[in-house]
């Protein structure tokens, strides 16, 4: 029993850290940097005018993608997620 609970207790730290990765603004902002870099090589690469700025679109575009919009959130839940 005690074995059990010591595994439930580890499991439950993996969820809480891979629930604070994918929450983090540094796990966002690798990835945001990570799209700009490989839209500035794609743009580049097909000889698209003024890559370097062209490829900020996207990568604001996620950035903006990822932030929490409460109101949106507490209508979905009273409204989807309870139903």
């Amino acid at each position: 029993m005690k074995q059990e609970i010591e595994s439930i207790k580890e499991r439950n730290k993996r969820v809480e850290a891979d629930k604070a990765w994918e929450t983090s603004k540094t796990r966002r902002g690798i990835i945001a940097i990570l799209t700009y870099l490989t839209m500035v090589l794609l743009l580049y690469l097909i000889k698209a005018p003024n890559p370097w700025v062209n490829a900020l679109i996207p990568a604001v575009a996620f950035i903006l993608s990822t932030l929490s919009l409460s109101f949106v959130k507490k209508w979905w839940v009273i409204h989807v997620y309870n139903k």
